[in-house]
């Protein structure tokens, strides 16, 4: 039996989990949003200071909810990256000290590779598997050839899929985190204004959303001058119809070239609704595994997923280690 303690910490989530032999024990989450809400985004000094106030809560909650104490555990793992640093910093020194103190081994985890090994508590992951991972920081199509490798095909080359939303929400006027609304007032509107679909025929599996955001910006500006009455639904709906046929057509594209056994959709986008239902509907010959809703976001589960394979590979990190902000894959 093995029992990890997972943090993560890389943005605006306080996070702590108990992992034991593929099922979560406890996954305590401290949420920031309604302190960042006011300023329409994460500031990220505010951010630190949450988490440096809330570590040792969740760490107390975690143990207490999954009844154990530290000397039943075998490891402790930690987001070391990509992140917000001063973020990264809180969790990292904190999962250093419990390890430290207890004589436990500390596992370093990516970010984006908890993300994708959410998707393992839906069903055992078959290889080689094609991963979208999509966020408020990264866009990125990963091809995992076997267990515990990850390598990128693709990225976004400006903004991340989250980001966009959250910047197209904010001209709309809607609160922070826009995500969700956007997608909902989509689900009501039109696609009427035909944004632009940036980099579709272009070869390989780039994205890119600047264009995208622009066109929408550009248009709700040139309506405000001329007093012309837009649409909320329909801005959204347009927005969000150029969103998903960008994801959905580069990763149609790269199941054809790489024939994965699996695609594992991931991150705090895969919580979109439109983008569930356009791959339930177009991607039919492999299977789709998508993290139930409450491990789209950052979560310590996650972690806890991830760092379960490189605990089993014997892959530990000294004490000496640092976060490292700008974390990424290998580029295959």
């Amino acid at each position: 039996m093995t029992i990890l303690l997972a943090f993560e910490s890389s943005c605006d989530e306080t996070s702590v989990a108990v992992w034991r032999d593929g099922a979560l024990l406890c996954n305590i989450i401290a949420t920031q949003i309604a302190s960042h809400k006011r300023f329409g985004g994460v500031v990220p000094e505010i951010a630190s200071r949450h988490h440096t106030e809330q570590i040792t809560l969740c760490i107390a909650a975690a143990l207490d909810e999954a009844a154990i104490t530290p000397e039943d555990l075998d490891a402790v793992a930690v987001t070391e990256g990509p992140g917000l640093v001063g973020a990264l910093l809180v969790g990292m020194t904190a999962a250093k000290v419990f390890a430290w103190a207890h004589g436990l081994p500390l596992i370093g985890v990516n970010h984006m590779a908890g993300h994708l090994m959410a998707a393992s508590y839906v069903a055992p992951l078959e290889y080689p598997c094609l991963a979208l991972l999509v966020s408020g920081g990264h866009t990125e199509l990963v091809w995992v050839e076997k267990e515990g490798s990850y390598q990128k095909i693709g990225e976004t080359r400006d903004d991340a899929v989250g980001e966009a939303y959250d910047k197209v929400g904010r001209v709309m006027n809607l609160t922070y985190p826009a995500g969700k609304t956007i997608d909902d007032l989509a689900h009501q509107g039109e696609d009427i204004y035909n944004f632009p679909r940036a980099m579709l025929k272009e070869p390989g599996y780039e994205f890119s959303f600047s264009g995208l955001k622009s066109a929408f910006i550009n248009t709700v500006h040139h309506a405000e001058q001329t007093s012309e009455n837009l649409e909320n639904k329909d801005l959204a709906a347009s927005f969000q119809a150029a969103v998903l046929d960008i994801l959905v057509t580069k990763t149609k594209h790269a199941i054809a070239e790489y024939r994965p056994k699996q695609l594992i959709v991931a991150g705090g986008v895969a919580a979109n609704q439109g983008l569930r239902e356009r791959l339930a509907s177009e991607i039919t010959e492999i299977p789709v595994l998508i993290p139930p809703l409450r491990l789209c976001g950052d979560n310590a589960g996650m972690i806890a997923a991830a760092a379960a394979v490189q605990y089993e590979a014997g892959n530990f990190i000294d004490l000496s280690e640092n976060a490292y902000p700008s974390l990424s894959f290998e580029t295959l």
